[in-house]
Parts: C-alpha cells; structure tokens; sequence
C-alpha cells in the first residue's frame, strides 16, 4: 500500500499525507459538538439558560452539554457584565479550560461594557481573555446566540486544528 509501480520500472512513494483527512473529520467533529461552559454573570445568563431549552433547543447544534467544570469545556459563553472583582476569576477559568478552547461575549457588556461605563465594570471581556465572537443585544435573544454558535463553528471548520495554538 502507498507504493506505484510505474511503466518505466522505478519505485515512488505516494505524495500526500495520509492524516489530512483524519484531522478534517477530527476539526469537523470539535465544530460540531462544542461543551460550554455554565458560567452566567447577569440577566444575559437567562436568555442563555432559554436557548438549551425545549424551544429553541440549541442541542440540534451540538452544544447542548452544559458542563460544569471549566476543565471539561472547550467553550466559555461569557453572558452579562464582568465586574472588576470578578475578572481574575474570568481569567482563572479561562486558565483552566483545555485547548483548543474558545470565548463568546454574548451581550453589550460582555463586549463593550454596555451602560455600566464606571470604574466597576470591565468596559469589555476580551481586554482579560481572546474573544472568538460578539453577540451584540442588551440582552440577545437566545436566536442571536444560536446564530453566533452556528458563526463559531464555521470559524472552527475554517482554521482547523490551528486553533489548539492560541
């Protein structure tokens, strides 16, 4: 196996690494069933408890197991405002979530710090950890986090096993 014998009588090793598709099948497979996180801060953290719910059942996406422990998750859905006192342990989380993992801010102040623009309040969760996609909303509605599950999973596809990197 691997091995063509040409007309002219000499050996050549098949060109093409035998792993390409593997990893393929592998990259589809993780875009596909994403573990989030149970990590709720505010009012978002309910419009995120209703999209694993009967109605909007985000389990038709793979992302139905809400874990836990950061140590079995791959994504983390930050939903409400990250207070000042609470950013070390945002990062700690973050810390210890395997690689290759991944972050969605799902609010307006989880991305920017929404109303709450004081001293308190983290103006945005990506200046403590890397932030894959923004769900804009105040608060989104659990179709808007659908929507940007379905928007990471094509990222996840598209940069394949170059994610684990980060």
């Amino acid at each position: 196996m691997g091995v063509e014998v040409p007309t002219d009588g000499s050996v050549h090793q098949k060109d093409g690494t035998p792993g390409i598709l593997l990893s393929k099948l592998a990259d589809w497979g993780r875009s596909q069933s994403l573990w989030p996180m149970s990590f709720g801060l505010a009012c978002c953290a309910i419009e995120m408890m209703a999209t694993g719910a009967s109605r909007f059942d985000v389990a038709r996406f793979g992302a139905e197991l809400f874990r836990a422990s950061p140590r079995q998750s791959d994504l983390m859905i930050v939903s409400g405002r990250v207070s000042q006192k609470m950013a070390p342990v945002v990062k700690h989380l973050y810390d210890q979530m395997p690689h290759p993992k991944w972050v969605i801010a799902m609010g307006d102040c989880a991305s920017c710090g929404g109303i709450f623009n004081n001293y308190a309040i983290v103006q945005g969760v990506d200046k403590i950890i890397p932030v894959d996609v923004y769900i804009p909303g105040c608060p989104p509605r659990p179709e808007a986090l659908i929507d940007g599950i379905i928007k990471l999973q094509k990222k996840i596809a598209a940069q394949g096993s170059k994610e684990g990197e980060r």
